[in-house]
């Protein structure tokens, strides 16, 4: 099916079934973007009815169906002028008891599913000299938790890569942005398999005394990086509910 391409460009993010990712497309969409949302549940991608835009069902592990998503999305709408890759998972363990098959499963999402997206948006960029590439981490990814040995490895590799890749990228006038957000009312923790943890992880929110934050909070600060002039990067947005205190 041939649809007319949009004066503004494309916009992709992963993970976008649910939580940041779902409120980022929202939010994208609202601004006039043509998008491809990408995440394993199509259904409720496509219950948004939001226009000019494809949804595909890909896991983003899955190297070659990310691509083949990507050169679709960009047959329709041009070239993509930004990458949000917000897909992820949170697994949290006692590092004694923790099934080593979940270490593998985030190391798999968070970190080389990551890769898979900036890798099918990189080339393209750096030859046009133009681009974003925004990368969604934790402030996990800057400090440590209890219960998050294997989670916080992912998004300290996060941090880290995306600054390598800031200064690769940089000279090409490509973007790359991190944003670490603090706790976000997600899905997110519903993937940990310790009830123990889960209940701990709660307890937590509510001593808080205060709302965490919500997906829309953390897509505002996506869209404010991304809406800079393409001479300004805003290297890193590390968000929080006020009353977070770690």
């Amino acid at each position: 099916m041939s649809l007319p391409k949009q004066k503004l460009p494309l916009v992709i993010i992963t993970g976008a079934s649910s939580g940041i990712g779902l409120a980022a497309a929202k939010l994208f969409a609202a601004r006039g973007h043509p998008l491809l949302l990408l995440a394993r549940r199509l259904e409720i991608m496509e219950a948004l009815h939001l226009p000019h835009t494809l949804c595909k069902a890909v896991d983003v592990t899955d190297r070659k169906s990310l691509l083949e998503a990507v050169r679709q999305a960009e047959s329709l709408y041009g070239a993509a002028d930004v990458i949000i890759n917000n897909a992820g998972i949170m697994l949290l363990g006692d590092i004694t008891r923790q099934h080593p098959d979940e270490w593998d499963r985030m190391l798999e999402v968070n970190v080389k599913g990551l890769l898979n997206g900036i890798h099918a948006v990189a080339g393209s960029m750096v030859k046009r000299q133009h681009g974003t590439i925004i990368n969604i981490s934790s402030v996990a990814g800057r400090k440590t938790f209890a219960n998050h040995v294997a989670y916080t490895a992912t998004k300290f590799a996060v941090h880290g890569l995306s600054e390598n890749l800031r200064e690769e990228m940089a000279p090409h006038d490509v973007r790359v942005v991190t944003i670490a957000p603090g706790a976000v009312e997600t899905e997110l923790l519903s993937h940990t398999s310790d009830e123990s943890i889960k209940a701990g992880y709660d307890d937590w929110k509510t001593n808080m005394g205060a709302p965490v934050l919500s997906p829309e909070d953390v897509a505002r600060a996506i869209l404010y990086a991304y809406e800079q002039p393409q001479g300004v990067c805003i290297r890193e947005i590390v968000l929080a509910a006020t009353r977070q205190q770690a």
